[in-house]
Parts: structure tokens; C-alpha cells; sequence
């Protein structure tokens, strides 16, 4: 029989393709990548693919992995999807299918198989991510076969293919959303979310985030420690990056702290609504900026800020194991080196005030910088400054006049 790699959430979708797959005259190994998904249950997932006939269910830890190699160089350039979305599902879909690939070469299997939407940025990311790491392997999306659309064209038909096979689901309500989940973030999509005129976070049952109206009435801070750009320790405890992510999950969580509701454009070409809690990731990105400030200097603070648009963009797109992005993966490694500090920041019902900043590597000076006299800096040396710099314009000025 032929054999192929399910990336497997033991959701609605995934459980249906496991035993269409089989149907299909497939052996079918299902691997649910941990990465940190805070409301599942991993025992009763493992169990339900055994029971629904796969060859071998493997569940394989890469929380570490996620946020030390992907999350925090992400974090590091302070990319964010259109100004605004910090990337949650889209880092981690390229460690879904490297790790799927891995296991497809372990036990001989020719095909990846992915539950994505043909509608979807999804399918992009697995797709991208597999044939750049394996470029002989076969990429199966069900949902991009006809045959599968025409025997599923919609949830009904799955939830009655479901009770056919006896197949164990959660109550058929329909939710009025779907979501997707790991550490860094959850997602929310679909369902009621497609009306515009509906308030995303009044709709939303949370999962990480208390609503900021529901906050409590109190500053809390918090304070992070980096070491060349990576935050190493929260509150003076010196922590992994899977478990600083996930103690600021739940510091920023209860401060209200990280909630967006955004109209994206899709790298297929619509637009869509997503909506996103991803606390943990907003206060470092904030922190890191503030620490930033104090330790790189402004040319190589702009040329970062100008390539963060790029990473943004190839993140989202899927295409995280490319040259590009090795190329700009290695720039920020080196340009992270002086990143080193301690910033304090005050959270209060969404909202985060810095409350102070220090590093070793600061390039902040105040006797440079200070309003008041007696200072180093001398303001008589501006004039010379300001002469070579105006020359381009009074020439400019004596050939072209302006009106004014």
C-alpha cells in the first residue's frame, strides 16, 4: 500500500482525511506537532488516531524549536504582516510540514498530506515549506481534489460522514467562528467573523486574553531581560524561550494585553478577516523595541526597519526555507549582537507604558544628549553640518526657483 504523512490536529478535518485517506488505499502516519497549543488534550488526540486506523500517531514537542529559531528572528526584525499581524500561524506552519518530512523519510512514506483550504494561506506555507525541503515529495490537499469537494462540499457533509464511520467529533453545533491555536498565538477566522459589521472581540470567546474592559483596575510590571536581541528571563528568572513566551502568555493575558482584529490581504489574492489574541508576542515586541533603541544605532536601525516589510511578507507567504530568508536570517543574528538589556513595562487593560530601560551597550548619551548647558556637544559645530548638507538645495534653489 502506499504510505503518506498526515499533519494532524485531530480536529473535524484532519480526522475525516485520515479515514478518507485510508479508504483511498492509504497507510496513514499522523503527526501532531506540539507547539504549544494551550486547550487541547494531547493523550485523547493520539488515542483518536489510533482508534480511527493510522499506521503509526506520533505527537513530536517543537515548542522550543518554534520560538527559539522562528518566533524570536521574526521578533527580532520586528516584522509584522501589513504593520500590524505578528505572524503566529504562518511561522509555524514550515515546522509543521519540516517535521512531517521527517518522518516521511523515517518510515519510507512518498507523500504530505495537509487538511489547508485550496481558499487558504495555508496551503501555500505547507506546500512551500515541503517541496523547498524535499523537492521529490508528493504534496496531497484534499480539499484541492474535486472528487473531495464533491463528497465534502461542506461542514454538514463531513459531521454526517462522521456518524457514518463512527467517528468521534465535538457537538455539531456549528461555532459561529473556527480558530487555530499554538503558544504564540490564537486565530480566529470564518463563521460569523465574514460579517464586517460584527465586533470581532465582542464575538470572540478568548482563549488567552482577558477582554481589556474586564481587566483588572491596576497596573502590573513586568520586567525582561535580552541577551544579543533573545529575551533570556522575565521578572529576574532566567527561563527557556518556549517558557518566557509562555509566562508572558499569561502575564499579558490577564492585563488585556494583545488582541487585534484586522481585513488582511491573503497571499491568493482576497481579503480576509482575521481576528488575533497573541499576548506573550506583543509585550516582547514591545520590550524589544524599547531595548533596541537604547543599542543600536540609527543607520542599522533603519536598514532593519526597512527589511522588516520582506520578512513579513515571506513569512506569511510560506517561504521561510529560501536563500532570501537565510540571507536576512543571518543579517539579524549579527545585527542583534548589542541587543542586551533589561527593559521594565507597566501593563494596564490592554495598554503598556514604559516604566524604564537599561543596558550595558547603550549608546544613549546623556552628556551628549542633555538640554540643559555645559553639555559635550557643541552647538556651533552644526553649522558647518548644516552647510554641506543644504548645498544640494541652494544649488537646486538658484537653477530651479520655487513659488512660495
Amino acid at each position: 500500500m502506499p504510505s503518506c504523512v498526515l499533519a494532524y490536529s485531530g480536529g473535524l478535518d484532519t480526522s475525516v482525511l485520515l479515514v478518507w485517506l485510508r479508504e483511498e488505499g492509504y497507510d496513514v502516519h499522523a503527526v501532531y506537532v506540539d507547539l504549544g497549543q494551550p486547550c487541547e488534550d494531547r493523550q485523547a488526540i493520539m488515542d483518536k488516531a489510533t482508534r480511527l486506523g493510522a499506521k503509526s500517531a506520533r505527537l513530536i514537542d517543537a515548542q522550543e524549536e518554534m520560538c527559539r529559531d522562528i518566533a524570536f528572528p521574526v521578533m527580532q526584525f520586528q516584522a509584522k504582516y501589513e504593520g500590524v499581524y505578528l505572524l503566529g500561524t504562518s511561522i509555524a506552519r514550515p515546522l509543521i510540514s519540516k517535521i512531517c518530512l521527517q518522518v516521511a523519510r523515517e518510515v519510507g512514506a512518498d507523500a504530505f498530506v495537509h487538511g489547508a483550504t485550496g481558499k487558504g494561506n495555508d496551503q501555500c506555507r505547507f506546500q512551500l515549506a515541503a517541496e523547498a525541503l524535499d523537492p521529490s515529495i508528493r504534496v496531497i490537499a484534499p480539499w484541492r481534489i474535486e472528487a473531495f469537494r464533491n463528497k465534502f462540499p461542506g461542514r454538514s457533509q463531513m459531521i454526517a460522514y462522521c456518524q457514518e464511520k463512527n467517528i468521534p467529533i465535538k457537538p455539531s453545533v456549528a461555532k459561529p467562528y473556527s480558530s487555530d491555536e499554538n503558544c504564540l498565538h490564537i486565530s480566529y477566522e470564518a463563521g460569523d467573523l465574514e460579517d464586517l459589521e460584527i465586533n470581532g472581540v465582542d464575538l470572540v470567546d478568548f482563549g488567552m486574553v482577558v477582554k481589556p474592559q474586564d481587566a483588572p483596575d491596576k497596573v502590573e510590571n513586568v520586567k525582561i531581560e535580552f541577551a544579543s536581541g533573545v529575551p533570556v528571563a522575565v521578572n529576574g528568572k532566567t527561563l527557556s524561550p518556549y517558557n518566557v513566551v509562555r509566562t508572558l502568555n499569561e502575564i499579558g493575558g490577564r492585563n488585556g494585553v494583545g488582541l487585534l482584529d484586522m481585513v488582511e490581504n491573503r497571499f491568493v489574492g482576497m481579503k480576509s478577516r482575521g481576528v488575533y489574541e497573541a499576548p506573550g508576542m506583543t509585550v516582547l515586541y514591545e520590550a524589544h523595541r524599547l531595548i533596541e533603541q537604547l543599542t543600536l544605532d540609527r543607520d542599522l536601525t533603519h536598514l532593519r526597519d526597512r527589511l522588516a516589510p520582506e520578512v513579513a511578507e515571506m513569512a506569511y507567504y510560506g517561504f521561510w526555507y529560501h536563500a532570501k530568508m537565510d540571507a536576512l536570517l543571518a543579517f539579524i543574528r549579527e545585527a542583534q549582537k548589542p541587543v542586551t538589556g533589561e527593559v521594565s513595562l507597566d501593563l494596564y487593560k490592554g495598554n503598556m507604558i514604559v516604566a524604564g530601560r537599561k543596558s550595558p551597550n547603550s549608546l544613549y548619551d546623556e552628556g551628549i544628549a542633555t538640554m540643559e548647558g555645559g553639555g559635550s556637544y557643541n552647538q556651533t559645530d552644526a553649522e558647518g553640518f548644516l552647510r554641506i548638507q543644504g548645498l544640494p538645495s541652494r544649488v537646486q534653489g538658484r537653477v530651479n526657483p520655487r513659488e512660495y
